[in-house]
């Protein structure tokens, strides 16, 4: 029980959640994004989207009637926006949009046996061909927020900003932000109370 005592810390193996969706998309949106960025991914210039993901988490985001939960409609959905937001994660009403299901319709998701890895659970091959016949790829092996690839400051600011923004509004989401980033500085936490009050 005291294996590691004071100097294993498990808050730091903690995985934080980059985006809103199922576990099993992480590492294919990270790989969606990471192409986007390298080679200007947009709806007008791709053809077609293959994801590949472990066979054991690849059957609970395959087609899920939850949108958050769906592989499908997330890739589309970050492909049409360049962003994938909380609101847009969670859209029934956007994941019956016709528009999005043309997208949507480019997006295959393979259950890939050679991807079943007990040391990378999480992992995600993304394949993209371009309307020029081009194929991209990327392989994410863990999804960013993991003990492996841990998000940097920034990184968590950008997932709150998206959260809490909505709820407390840009301003104060950022003065918020600004004083738990510099959470050592703040003498009682009672001096945190006026950010949070609706």
């Amino acid at each position: 029980m005291v294996a590691g005592l004071g100097s294993r810390y498990f808050i730091a193996e903690t995985a934080i959640k980059t985006f809103s969706v199922g576990y099993p998309i992480q590492s294919a949106l990270d790989a969606f994004f990471t192409l986007r960025r390298e080679n200007g991914l947009r709806v007008d210039n791709v053809q077609r989207i293959v994801v590949r993901l472990p066979e054991d988490g690849a059957h609970i985001v395959d087609n899920s009637a939850m949108p958050d939960v769906n592989c499908e409609y997330i890739i589309a959905v970050a492909l049409m926006d360049g962003s994938l937001s909380f609101s847009a994660s969670h859209s029934r009403e956007r994941m019956s949009d016709p528009q999005v299901q043309a997208v949507k319709e480019r997006v295959h998701l393979v259950s890939d046996r050679k991807l079943v890895d007990p040391a990378a659970p999480r992992s995600g091959l993304l394949e993209v061909t371009l309307m020029d016949g081009r194929t991209v790829s990327h392989f994410t092996k863990f999804p960013p927020g993991t003990k492996e690839n841990p998000l940097s400051t920034d990184g968590v600011n950008a997932k709150v900003r998206d959260l809490m923004s909505p709820v407390l509004g840009a301003d104060r989401a950022e003065q918020l932000i600004e004083r738990v980033d510099a959470l050592e500085e703040v003498r009682n936490v009672r001096e945190l109370r006026p950010f949070f009050t609706i």
